[in-house]
């Protein structure tokens, strides 16, 4: 791909983190809905959506779901496995600060892509990653008083596991550059399909009322819809090293959402941890620093 084209890519990832940003806000928004059955419902609006959209197109663009076994499965994997751990995590866990751990996925792309053949892993890697962790381990254990206990720690971890999830798929995903990222139409039906398998297995159906309902349309057409395309098309052919640090801006977003609507309270702490938690990554991908660095790992 040109280097036209790669930038044009990277453009489009923007438009998916820009849409992530009200992700943490609307599923605090969506109550005690269950995780699967929110899963359900928000991937199924995606799935409808999507489907009208690729029908529009014609039969050409409806065959672009039907794709090999491999990047079906990487695909489902990633964005299945992701969202039944960020439910979950901002379920049983603080909202802003589940939020702030589940966004060390940007800081994890970083790394990986450094990994990558080609690629070597500097000292400005190890220190962003040291920076990321630290403002983990202050939202874990700076708290005073609220959710504690055995869930909220479960939830932490659940939010740092779909952090890796998240950060894997992205980084697998350039291996089928080739693959339409219509694909992804497919996906979400299919994750519609296995979260209400699960919520039938798992939980209580909980009936949402019409607040929780304008939530899960938004959603399924921003967050979980369009946003999935977009970074499909952007982890295949744009910069992955820039799209994880365009990534922090995600979370300062919606963590500012959080806090501007009541959902958070604007604590010393979570600031001082938003802060270390965005540095970490704008210094691993060497914005605003010499380019130049003694490589740690080649």
């Amino acid at each position: 791909m040109t280097q036209a084209g790669r930038s044009r890519a990277t453009l489009i990832g923007i438009v998916a983190i820009l849409l992530w940003a009200a992700l943490a806000l609307l599923t605090a928004t969506a109550g005690a809905l269950p995780p699967f059955e929110l899963m359900a419902l928000t991937f199924a609006v995606a799935f409808v959506s999507g489907f009208a959209l690729l029908s529009l197109r014609g039969r050409a663009a409806l065959a672009e779901m039907r794709q090999p076994l491999a990047p079906w499965l990487t695909a489902f994997i990633g964005i299945f496995g992701y969202h039944a751990l960020y439910f979950y995590a901002l379920q049983t866990a603080p909202v802003a600060e589940a939020s702030l751990v589940a966004y060390l996925w940007p800081l994890f792309i970083v790394l990986f892509s450094a990994l990558l053949p080609g690629e070597g892993l500097r000292a400005r890697h190890v220190i962003g990653a040291v920076l990321g962790f630290a403002g983990t381990v202050l939202i874990i254990t700076g708290r005073d008083g609220g959710a504690g206990g055995t869930g909220a720690i479960t939830g932490y971890l659940a939010a740092f596991a779909c952090a890796l999830t998240w950060s894997g798929y992205s980084v697998l995903n350039r291996r089928f550059e080739g693959t339409p990222s219509g694909m992804i139409v497919g996906i979400c039906g299919a994750v519609a399909l296995a979260g209400g398998v699960c919520h039938l297995l798992f939980e209580a159906t909980v009936a949402p009322d019409a607040k929780q309902w304008l939530a899960i349309v938004a959603l399924g057409l921003g967050p979980v819809g369009l946003a999935f395309l977009a970074w499909d098309h952007a982890t295949k052919h744009g910069h992955l090293p820039l799209l994880g640090a365009l990534s922090y801006l995600a979370p300062l977003i919606s963590t500012a959402l959080l806090v501007a609507t009541g959902a958070a309270p604007a604590t010393i702490t979570l600031g001082l941890a938003a802060l270390l938690v965005i540095g970490g990554p704008l210094l691993a991908t060497g914005i605003g620093g010499k380019r130049a660095q003694k490589p740690v790992l080649e």
